[in-house]
């Protein structure tokens, strides 16, 4: 229990950094989707979803072979040599595709603003020399200055936001005669949160500091070689993933039946509206960064595979948690999305609980996914990663032009529950870990029954209070039901173990 403690304790800071500065970041969404329509709003979105794609290429996989070759390799030749080589490419990679910027503005129908393009791709420059710092402060066990550093970053970035958007942009329409007033330019409009993002990554390079003079320009031949081997089937899935995550945004502008403008609305609508399954989102990108560093360094263990299966349990049993809250509680989260201003975006309420569900098959392939880390069969994961990826294009291709929004909902759900059993197949037969796979998903399962009886409640409700009462028991049923069923695994737990009895 001292371990799945440990995890919990840097999982706690990993969340409460991600958590908070993301809850912080996600205020965002209701000021900006108040201030810009459903399709400056989509502007935004596929910007950062061209974001998530570069970040891919420049990254390519080091983080998780400087965890991986760390129990092979003395740290500091690790972090030497994945530095050095991120910040040699970096350069090479912004050269290159800052060259084509105004054709891929285009693609994005983007014509007018070009420069938009190019802030994202500094960003990400900036993004990538701060990946190995970070990853060391995990590695090292000190979550509490990745933690401040990542607040830090959030709030730069949201208080840059607000302070060009709200202040700066309120005084100029009001044609004030100050310097706030002339600090703003309508004609990057938008473009400010791309520039209070820029911001704060360099910001953030600053503050990692330390870590980054701590690296000596030395590569060491023989260990960057494994690092790429074992990191080339890595781009795939990383690929994959981005496909899976963002390729619904590009999809939507080039295939929704209806004008460009219709389009682009669509796509905020559905951007918005995907935001709120930010409760599940932040648990597992929390998860991940506490996880990871967490097995490597596990699977020395004797009973490693048994502890595996534990977290698994408790992981899911918190995705089940926070499913609950965002789907019973939809009419409060709803109010997160500018609606008074811009009721359109209401009409992407129907896709929430499909998203919600489609995280939760994410959040546990990314715990099945330890198996090919583990033994180094990078490549199988890589083809599990492509069957999603087509899964996901496929769907999108041929559906967007009938179901909108909806098709990119059930293509993520497909594709994740797809890759989640194939995994679990895979894992079981390469590297065993004894899941209890059958109460688990028997756990869903409820969870999705309890939001369909509150669907159904809601129809004979007599008012608001009613349903949010109804939905108020059922939460508390589940948590009931599960201290019941898991009262053994519970009362093993620190602090909360003997309430259990």
């Amino acid at each position: 229990m001292s371990k799945i403690k440990k995890l919990a304790g840097q999982t706690f800071w990993y969340g409460f950094s991600n958590i908070f500065g993301r809850f912080i970041n996600y205020l965002l969404t209701p000021l900006l989707t108040g201030i810009y329509s459903s399709g400056q709003y989509g502007d935004i979105s596929i910007l950062f979803a061209y974001a998530a794609f570069l970040n891919i290429i420049f990254t390519y996989g080091m983080e998780t072979a400087y965890f991986r070759f760390n129990n092979k390799y003395p740290e500091k030749d690790v972090y030497n040599t994945g530095q050095f080589t991120l910040i040699l490419t970096t350069i090479l990679f912004t050269a290159l595709i800052l060259v084509p910027v105004p054709a891929i503005s285009r693609l994005m129908k983007l014509d007018n603003h070009p420069e938009f393009v190019s802030w994202v791709i500094w960003i990400v420059a900036l993004d990538t020399l701060a990946v190995l710092p970070f990853s060391k402060l995990r590695f090292e066990g000190r979550p509490r200055k990745f933690a401040t550093i990542k607040i830090l970053n959030i709030l730069i970035n949201v208080g840059l936001v607000i302070f060009f958007l709200v202040l700066c942009k309120g005084q100029h329409e009001k044609n004030a005669d100050n310097i706030w007033s002339v600090l703003y330019n309508p004609r990057i409009d938008i473009g400010y949160v791309f520039l209070a993002n820029l911001a704060a990554s360099a910001i953030t390079l600053l503050m990692l500091g330390k870590e980054l003079m701590s690296f000596r320009p030395k590569i060491d031949g023989p260990l960057l070689k494994e690092m790429l081997i074992y990191t080339a089937p890595l781009i795939i899935v990383g690929f994959g993933g981005m496909i899976n995550e963002t390729i619904d945004r590009f999809m939507i502008v080039q295939r929704f039946s209806g004008t460009v403008a219709e389009a682009k609305s669509a796509n905020g609508i559905y951007s918005a509206n995907n935001k709120l399954a930010l409760l599940i989102v932040l648990f597992i990108q929390a998860f991940r960064m506490g996880a990871e560093p967490f097995f490597f360094k596990e699977a020395v263990s004797e009973n490693a595979q048994k502890t595996y299966a534990r977290v698994m349990k408790f992981f899911v049993l918190t995705c089940c948690v926070c499913f609950l809250g965002v789907v019973l509680f939809l009419d409060i989260w709803k109010h997160f999305m500018g609606i008074r201003k811009h009721p359109e975006y209401l009409q992407g309420l129907t896709v929430v609980p499909i998203l919600m569900l489609s995280k939760i098959f994410l959040g546990v392939y990314y715990n099945l996914s330890i198996w090919y880390k583990l033994t180094g069969k990078n490549l199988m994961a890589a083809y599990v990663t492509i069957g999603g990826a087509i899964i996901t294009i496929l769907i999108n291709y041929f559906l967007i032009p009938y179901w909108g929004y909806m098709a990119c909902a059930i293509s993520a759900l497909t594709c994740y529950g797809f890759m989640m059993a194939i995994s679990y197949q895979l894992g079981q037969k390469h590297y065993p870990v004894p899941y209890a796979w059958k109460k688990l998903m028997a756990y869903v399962v409820i969870c999705v029954f309890l939001f369909l009886l509150h669907q159904l409640f809601i129809k004979f409700s007599p008012g608001i209070w009613w349903t949010h009462g109804f939905a108020i028991i059922e939460l508390l049923a589940f948590f009931l039901f599960i201290a019941k069923v898991e009262k053994k695994e519970f009362s093993r737990l620190p602090y909360i173990g003997k309430y259990i009895h």
